[in-house]
């Protein structure tokens, strides 16, 4: 049977997609259906028809599955930050390793995959220790802030995500009440006018230093004084400041910052090791996994104490400085002089000599230093953007021929890939390990080793 647009659709969902999405068939017709998880039996409308398969808009849950959960916020289904809330924990668990492993067949075209289980969250809800709300105005001309609604740039009204903490509602509410006071505006993306843009907390799970960095379309905040006087009140407040970006994109920060009260930066720890955050450094959002993510990459790269070691992609060291407990000597390089300015102070921090920070492209550095200067590594470890790593770079990693490669990705296909590359270019996969950094997403991180 053929289906057309507004059809409706009578569906047992038997799987999930990689974007969290159900996926259920009508005689023979694959249709997916947004909000729908494994095991329910949907009522659907199709609202695009393909030759064999379709999506379809979720109109009644006829029967729920028993995989089904009870979504801890409000928004859940507008908003579109969490897609998996809908699905019980373990059984988002299920869904990531699957992912992950369909990735590795797939795209490498390994088989026999050394996978471990994945490590789940002990706290599925409220583990982000950053926010950036958008600022903008409702029908009705109320200034308002929350999420965007999925693949829009429509503000989901919600104050209290329920993947935040609780502080990030005390700061909202001053922050549109001193807006509301004072007539400050909202900025509006279609014309470019109004002053407020976002709102950035950063809030350090093991300290409980707060951070606020009000982002304006100009020079400054009138009345800024009041407002951080009242910010200074909520306890743990560390960091009070404005970042100016006057230009018409889509990126959220701009490269001035200043500083209204306390400091540039909060302090906030992973394992044993200290860590400054700015508001443009970057830092991953979920402490208690990232310890266990970087405890898990230490593990596999099997250090002893004598080792060589790069960390390529190295942000602001958050790695580098893990790895330099127990290696000889580590190098890091990332293409972010700021992110690189906040690595080198992070090694002082902590007393950490047995570091040295390039700034640029991993792909030029790591081939120059090599070839050049004789540099080598008996371990590597690389943590990509989502694009995955350079060819070139990769070459590089292959001529330089350490005796291991640590991979942690946030992107399972390239993650793939690359390791199809290396693969073939005489390495073996050794042990693979997702982590789950972002529960009720379908975002899932995994960390590899390979051997020569």
């Amino acid at each position: 049977m053929e289906y057309r647009k507004n059809d409706l659709v009578t569906l047992k969902i038997e799987d999930c997609g990689v974007d969290g999405e159900g996926i259920g068939k009508a005689d023979g017709f694959t249709v997916f259906v947004k909000d729908a998880v494994i095991g329910d039996t949907v009522k659907a409308k199709i609202i695009k028809a393909k030759k064999n398969y379709g999506y379809g808009r979720l109109m009644e849950i006829i029967k729920p599955s028993l995989f089904r959960a009870e979504p801890e916020c409000a928004f859940a289904r507008q908003c579109g930050g969490c897609q998996l809330q809908a699905l019980t924990y373990e059984k988002q668990l299920e869904f990531k390793e699957k992912k992950v492993r369909g990735h590795l067949e797939r795209i490498g075209g390994f088989t026999q995959i050394p996978m471990e289980s994945v490590i789940g969250a002990e706290h599925p809800f409220h583990y982000r220790n950053k926010a950036q709300f958008p600022v903008g105005m409702n029908k009705e001309g109320r200034i308002i802030t929350g999420f965007y609604a999925g693949r829009t740039h429509t503000i989901i009204e919600n104050r209290d995500c329920a993947l935040g903490v609780k502080e990030n509602k005390q700061v909202l509410d001053l922050v549109i009440d001193h807006m509301e006071k004072y007539g400050i505006q909202p900025y509006d993306e279609v014309t470019g006018k109004g002053l407020v843009r976002h709102i950035l907390i950063r809030y350090g799970f093991f300290t409980g230093q707060i951070m606020v960095c009000v982002i304006v379309n100009g020079d400054r905040l009138p009345k800024a004084e009041i407002l951080s006087g009242q910010l200074q009140q909520i306890p743990g407040m560390t960091s009070i400041s404005i970042n100016i970006n006057k230009k018409r994109n889509n990126v959220i920060l701009g490269d001035r910052l200043e500083v209204l009260w306390g400091k540039p930066y909060i302090v906030d720890k992973i394992g044993d090791i200290s860590y400054q955050i700015s508001p443009l450094s970057f830092f991953q959002v979920n402490p208690y996994q990232t310890g266990k993510l970087y405890a898990k990459a230490l593990e596999y790269a099997q250090l002893k104490g004598e080792e060589n070691v790069w960390d390529l992609y190295c942000g602001t060291g958050t790695i580098s400085l893990f790895l330099a407990q127990k290696a000889r000597f580590v190098r890091g390089v990332e293409i972010i002089p700021a992110a690189i300015d906040n690595a080198r102070e992070n090694a002082r921090l902590n007393h950490m000599e047995n570091l040295e920070f390039f700034v640029g492209k991993a792909e030029e550095v790591l081939p120059r230093e090599y070839e050049k200067n004789g540099t080598y590594a008996d371990v590597i470890v690389v943590d990509p953007p989502r694009k995955g790593c350079d060819a070139h770079l990769l070459d590089t990693i292959l001529k330089m021929n350490p005796s291991r490669v640590v991979y942690v990705s946030c992107d399972s296909a390239t993650l793939a890939r690359d390791l199809r590359y290396l693969c073939d270019g005489g390495y073996r996969l050794e042990k693979v390990c997702p982590v789950d950094m972002f529960p009720n997403t379908v975002s899932i991180e995994t960390v590899c080793c390979l051997s020569r």
